[in-house]
This record gives C-alpha cells, structure tokens and sequence, in this order.
C-alpha cells in the first residue's frame, strides 16, 4: 500500500460514494476502482459492501481505516518534522474567522505558530461564522476557525479546539422586551426573537422553537453574532449566541442570559481546511499548531 492508495480508501471510508471520491481526488472512477479492488486483494478481505444503491464499510473495512488514520497521521507528521528540521516555511496563508474568535482564540495559535514559522505571512479575513465553512470549500480562504456544521462536506478536514456554550441573551435596559420576559409563564409568541440567517445558530434557533413549541415572533434575520449581541443590546429583542461572542462584547453589560430548562448544544470550534491541502507543509504546521494547543487542553 502506497501513500495514495491510502489517502483514497481514507477519503472513500468517509463520503461512501465511489463518484464523490473520484470527483473530490481528482482520478478517474476505474482507476479508484482498481486501486480498492487491489487493497482488498493484498488484505485478502473485502472493504466495502456495495450494490447499486449504497457503499458500507465491512467489518475489515472499519478496522482497516482505523489503521490507515493512524498511518496517515504518523506520516504526516513525520513529514512536517523534517521539512520544519530542513528549512524555515515561507508563504502565505489566507485564515477566516469571526472578529471574537480573532481575538478569543486565534492569538493564542498566531503566537506559537509565527515562532514555528517567522517568514510565513499571515492574511487574516474576519466575517459571519455561518460564512467560513463556505469560504473554505470556495478556496476564498486557505483555513477557518468554525463551528462545525451539521454536514461537514467530505472534502474538509476539520478538528476541534473549543466547545463553546450557547445561550440565549436578553437586554438589560427597560423595554418592552423585559417587560414581556418577567411574566410567567414568559409568553413566548409574544417575546421579539433575534434569528440567525443561517448556520450552526441557525439551526439550533429553529429546533428550539420546535422543541418548545413556540411560534416564534422574529423581528430581524441577521448574519454574526456579534450583531446580535449588539441588537439585544439595543433593545430589539432576544437572541441565541455562543458565551464567548458576550464574553467579549463592548455591550456586554447591557445583555444577560435568560435561565431556561431547556440545554442548548454547545457550538464545536475547530480548524477547517481542504482534504487536499493538508500535505502542504505550511497549512499543515499551522494545523499541527492549533490542533496540538487544543489537545494540551483536554
């Protein structure tokens, strides 16, 4: 088994989909073929269950990608250890996150990596955290500090750092707003909600509402989190934000967290890059920076 072959079972073990797999790494369909029906050959086991409807991993298919991850991730670090021994890293790396990751989590791998990699050069893009699974899949930004989306398309990579808690926020000034939040029971249909456009948020705005079965009286749709703090802020109503985004906010003591009995799902920080651009050696220091700091932490 060669480095290839390896990193297309690995891909194959993850999108079950034979056509997926041949568009994403860039060979043809028969080649990805071969290649599989040779892995089995040289195992003398079958990897896959496939019929005209689906692919599933076999038993010896599921042990054997736990090996091939391991092998993988031993050779590329192996490899980012001696170019890194061989000579200083140079380029450019275009990173996105949001302003609070940018100075909540970022930092702290900026620093450790520009001590790996003086000579690199950093181009930094902040925006809408909904935004930056989409600026990587688009190659508008070479990595991103995101939260992990419900369906992480199967030519990312992603490893998480953080788990940030969600909460839902409400302004502290007099309004109509508080006024409606100190009746109880609340009454929810009745209370302004702050929705995100889209995203992790957004999806979690929207199973609340069902689980509560609230009719929710949505007054704005707005992309970051840090414009809904600031709208909360205002007045204008509730919204639901990761703690960090508050934590860090310039209005954060005109916003509070309602107490409620129901448990949000924590947002899943991570770094997010391409498949393919993970043996590059630049992009893959900074992974190994960032995903090193995170494991320390556990």
């Amino acid at each position: 088994m060669d480095i290839r072959s390896a990193q297309l079972f690995q891909h194959l073990a993850t999108s079950l989909n034979f056509s997926k797999t041949s568009e994403q790494m860039y060979v043809s369909p028969p080649t990805l073929t071969r290649v599989i029906q040779r892995l089995e050959e040289e195992l003398g086991a079958e990897l896959f269950f496939r019929d005209k409807r689906s692919v599933r991993l076999t038993p010896a298919g599921q042990r054997f990608g736990r090996f091939v991850r391991s092998w993988l991730d031993e050779w590329h670090q192996l490899q980012l250890d001696l170019q890194l021994a061989s000579a200083e890293l140079t380029g450019e790396i275009r990173l996105f996150c949001t302003v609070t990751a940018s100075y909540s989590h970022l930092p702290a791998i900026l620093d450790k990596f520009r001590l790996m990699c003086p000579k690199a050069e950093i181009k930094l893009t902040t925006g809408d955290a909904a935004s930056a699974i989409e600026k990587v899949r688009l190659d508008d930004a070479d990595i991103a500090l995101a939260a992990r989306p419900m369906h992480l398309p199967a030519n990312l990579a992603f490893k998480s750092i953080a788990s940030l808690p969600v909460m839902l926020i409400a302004p502290t000034v007099p309004c109509k707003v508080t006024s409606l939040l100190e009746q109880q029971p609340i009454p929810w249909s009745q209370v302004p909600l702050i929705m995100p456009e889209h995203g992790p948020a957004r999806s979690r705005f929207d199973r609340w509402v069902q689980d509560s079965g609230i009719i929710p009286l949505v007054v704005a749709k707005v992309d970051g989190h840090e414009a809904m703090v600031s709208m909360v802020a205002l007045g204008t109503g509730v919204a639901l934000v990761a703690d960090a985004v508050v934590i860090h906010s310039p209005v954060k003591d005109r916003v509070r967290m309602l107490q409620l009995d129901y448990q949000f799902e924590a947002f899943d920080l991570g770094v997010c890059m391409l498949n393919k651009r993970l043996n590059e050696p630049l992009i893959q220091a900074f992974w190994q920076v960032a995903t090193t700091k995170a494991e320390l932490k556990r």
